[in-house]
C-alpha cells in the first residue's frame, strides 16, 4: 500500500517565501518601465536626427499660361446714378402718401397729397374778386360811352352857340376820366387774374406726382404731417433710377494721378465676393475729402444694374487696371533671384535669375519679366509651360528678396 509523507513547513517559511515572489514581481515591473523608457527615448533621439539632419524636396512652382493685371485698391460705395428727392411746395397737413418703398413709378404718377382745403377757399375768393373788377369794367365802360355821347353833344351845342365853354370843357374832362377809370381796372384785372394763377397753382402743387420714373427708396414724411414750406423745401420720399448704379471710390492722392476717365475697373462688393462687376471710370471729381488728415479725391463708375442685384450703400472693392496682360507665361514672383549685373541691357523686360529644377538637381537660368504684381510676373523669355521653378524657404525668402538688386516693379493691389 503507498503511503504518503507530509513535511510540515513553517509559518517563518512561508512568510520568506512570498516576500521573494513580491521582489521578484516589483524587479519585473522595474526592468519592464526601465525597457519602455529606453524604447522613448531613442524614438525621441531617432525623431528629433530625423528632423534636424533629414534632407527634404525643396518647393517648386510650375510655369503655366494665365491673365495678370497690375491694379489699384479702393474702397467705395453704391449710389444710384440718377436721383430725386422729392418735396412739396405748398404747406399743409399731408393727407396722403399712394406709395411705399420699392415702389415702381413712372414720369407722372401722383405720389402724395396735401389736405388742398385753404388752397381750394383762395382759389374761390380770386375767382369772386376778378368777377367783382370785371363787372366794375363793364359799369365803367358804359360810363365812359355815356361821358362821349355827352362830350359830343356839347361839342355840336358849343358850335351852336347853345352851350358854354365851360360845359364843353366839363364834359371832356368827364370823358378822359371814365377812360383812366376803366385803364386802372383793367390793371387790377391783370393783378387778380396773377394772383388766381398763383393759387391755382399751389393748388395744383397739394397734388405731387413723380418727376421721372424709378423706384421709391427712401420716404420722409408721415401720412397727417404737417409740412412748413415757407423755410425750407420739406422732403417726402426719393426715386432712384435703380438700373443704373454709381461706385463713389476714394482714392489717395498720391494715386489719383494714375486714374483717367474710361480706364477698365472691376469691383465686388461685400455680399457677393465671389462675383465681379466690369465697368469704366466716368469721372474724378476735383473737390476732394479730407479725413483724418488724408486727402481723398471721388471716382465715379457707373455699371448697368438690371437685376437690381446692387443696392444703395452697398461697400465695394474696387480694382483700378492699370496693366494687363492676355494668356501670359507666369512665374511665381517668389521664385526671381537677382539677375547678375549688366544683364538688364540684354532683351525686353527687366532680367531675373531662377533656378530650374531638372533630372539632375537645380539649375540657375536667367529670364526676361514684364508685367508683375506681388504674386505672379509675366515671363518674357527663358522659361517654357510646364517647366518647375524652386522657391525659397520661408525663412530665407524675405532675406533673398531683402538683397536682390533689381526689385518687381512697385504696384499696389
Amino acid at each position: 500500500m503507498a503511503q504518503t509523507t507530509m513535511t510540515a513547513i513553517s509559518p517563518g517559511a512561508q512568510a520568506n517565501a512570498a516576500a521573494g515572489r513580491r521582489r521578484k514581481r516589483r524587479g519585473l515591473k522595474i526592468a519592464l518601465v526601465s525597457l519602455l523608457l529606453l524604447a522613448a527615448a531613442a524614438a525621441g533621439a531617432w525623431n528629433f536626427t530625423d528632423r534636424s539632419g533629414a534632407t527634404t524636396a525643396p518647393p517648386t512652382a510650375t510655369v503655366v499660361r494665365g491673365d495678370l493685371e497690375q491694379s489699384l485698391t479702393a474702397l467705395g460705395s453704391l449710389q444710384p446714378k440718377d436721383y430725386v428727392d422729392v418735396g412739396t411746395q405748398v404747406s399743409g397737413q399731408l393727407k396722403v402718401i399712394h406709395v411705399t418703398y420699392g415702389s415702381e413709378v413712372k414720369a407722372g404718377d401722383l405720389l402724395a397729397e396735401i389736405d388742398p382745403a385753404v388752397y381750394s377757399a383762395r382759389v374761390d375768393s380770386d375767382r369772386a374778386q376778378l368777377n367783382i373788377l370785371e363787372a366794375k369794367l363793364a359799369e365803367q365802360k358804359a360810363q365812359l360811352l355815356l361821358a362821349r355821347q355827352q362830350n359830343a353833344r356839347n361839342q355840336r351845342l358849343y358850335k351852336a352857340k347853345a352851350v358854354s365853354e365851360d360845359v364843353l370843357q366839363t364834359g371832356e374832362a368827364n370823358q378822359a376820366v371814365a377812360q383812366a377809370q376803366i385803364e386802372a381796372l383793367q390793371a387790377q384785372l391783370q393783378q387778380a387774374q396773377s394772383t388766381l394763377d398763383g393759387d391755382l397753382a399751389n393748388l395744383r402743387y397739394t397734388k405731387i406726382y413723380a418727376p421721372m420714373a424709378g423706384t421709391v427708396v427712401s420716404i420722409s414724411a408721415k401720412r397727417g404731417q404737417t409740412l412748413n414750406a415757407n423755410q425750407s423745401a420739406p422732403l417726402i420720399l426719393r426715386i432712384a433710377d435703380l438700373d443704373t448704379m454709381t461706385v463713389w471710390a476714394q482714392v489717395a492722392e498720391a494715386d489719383v494721378v494714375k486714374i483717367h476717365p474710361g480706364m477698365a475697373v472691376h469691383f465686388s462688393t461685400l455680399g457677393m465676393p465671389d462675383r465681379q462687376w466690369q465697368a469704366t471710370v466716368r469721372q474724378i471729381l476735383p473737390t476732394p475729402e479730407v479725413i483724418n488728415d488724408v486727402i481723398l479725391y471721388d471716382v465715379l463708375i457707373d455699371v448697368a444694374n438690371p437685376d437690381h442685384l446692387l443696392m444703395t450703400q452697398m461697400s465695394a472693392q474696387v480694382f483700378f487696371v492699370l496693366a494687363e496682360a492676355k494668356n501670359a507665361l507666369l512665374v511665381a514672383a517668389a521664385a526671381l533671384e537677382p539677375a547678375p549685373a549688366g544683364a538688364d541691357g540684354n532683351g525686353p523686360g527687366k532680367a531675373y535669375r531662377v533656378r530650374v529644377a531638372g533630372a539632375s538637381g537645380p539649375v540657375a537660368r536667367e529670364i526676361r519679366v514684364g508685367l508683375s504684381n506681388r504674386t505672379m510676373a509675366e515671363v518674357l523669355a527663358g522659361l517654357s509651360e510646364g517647366e518647375r521653378v524652386l522657391l525659397p524657404a520661408s525663412d530665407s525668402a524675405s532675406t533673398n528678396r531683402s538683397r536682390t538688386a533689381g526689385p518687381l516693379p512697385r504696384m499696389a493691389l
